[in-house]
């Protein structure tokens, strides 16, 4: 049989790939936080607009260790990480796989801000170990990972970017459309940039800023113009977290997505998690920003066409 040269020309990504993976452990080790394992499979998945969980008999895969991490807060847990694979429906193309691999962190007596601090440590770290200090190139450009990164409110780069204002947009909606097309190329150019202080609209599972309430505690994170991650001050008022699941849910059978359960068990645990913030963290994205990789291909063993 012949060698499989893909696989075989992916050595050296894929080594680089297990020491970013090992310096991730280390760095929350050293922060006190505790690894944890949740399902892989569950009842009821979150509830989101664009996003489609595969089934698994009855129940589904997980396309985020969410519930299950947020179920552990409540439960006393003070700070947690994860590292694990989640699945989304039809998700494919050069910067997406059905199935990838997640980084979340959950810590209490945090908000957003908290998140913010956490990834600059956290890229910094890794960085250094793969011996890039504080300069990488990603996308043919130079990326400095000097702090302070760009803090940049949605509604500041619609002005910058987007050729109308972010109530425009959401009026008009082409909120989601502007994003994409006119925004997010720019982010993250030059310095990291976390763009935050989404509408409320936008943030289905985040807290509210308390003296501007059309306003929700949420950002992502860009290196050279590629969404990272995705963080919140988590929601913890039971009851507003189940209208927006039933929001959700009405306008996802609006669209024609498959219908979900509520999760009833996180649902009912929610009131008892203390202020606290949360991150997911696309590990193959960082993995290709590091590496200069123009594909995820470059960076995962097995791509699903090649199963």
């Amino acid at each position: 049989m012949a060698k499989n040269w893909p696989l075989a020309r992916r050595r050296s990504a894929l080594q680089a790939r297990a020491r970013i993976i090992q310096e991730i452990r280390r760095f929350f080790n050293g922060e006190g936080y505790l690894e944890v394992e949740t399902p892989l499979r569950i009842p009821a998945p979150a509830p989101e607009s664009h996003i489609d969980a595969v089934p698994s008999g009855a129940w589904f895969l997980h396309t985020s260790p969410e519930l299950c991490m947020k179920r552990m807060l409540a439960a006393g847990y003070g700070r947690i990480f994860q590292i694990c694979h989640c699945w989304r429906d039809g998700e494919r193309g050069s910067l997406h796989l059905p199935e990838f691999t997640m980084l979340e962190w959950y810590r209490i007596d945090a908000d957003y801000r908290d998140m913010m601090d956490d990834c600059e440590a956290l890229v910094r770290a890794v960085a250094h170990i793969m011996g890039f200090g504080n300069t990488i190139r990603c996308m043919d450009g130079e990326i400095s990972l000097n702090g302070p990164w760009e803090r940049l409110r949605v509604g500041e780069a619609f002005e910058r970017y987007g050729g109308m204002s972010m109530e425009e947009a959401l009026e008009r909606d082409l909120f989601d459309e502007i994003m994409v097309r006119d925004i997010e190329p720019q982010l993250g150019i030059g310095k990291p940039t976390f763009i935050c202080d989404y509408p409320a609209a936008r943030g289905a599972l985040a807290r509210l800023q308390e003296n501007n309430p059309v306003v929700a505690e949420r950002f992502e994170l860009y290196i050279g113009g590629l969404e990272l991650a995705n963080a919140f001050s988590e929601l913890t008022d039971a009851v507003e977290q189940k209208r927006r699941f039933l929001a959700e849910e009405e306008y996802r059978r609006s669209q024609g997505r498959p219908p979900y359960p509520l999760p009833g068990n996180f649902l009912d645990e929610l009131s008892n998690m203390p202020p606290s913030a949360g991150i997911a963290l696309g590990v193959d994205r960082l993995v290709m920003v590091l590496l200069n990789a123009e594909s995820i291909d470059e960076v995962v063993a097995f791509t699903p066409e090649e199963l």
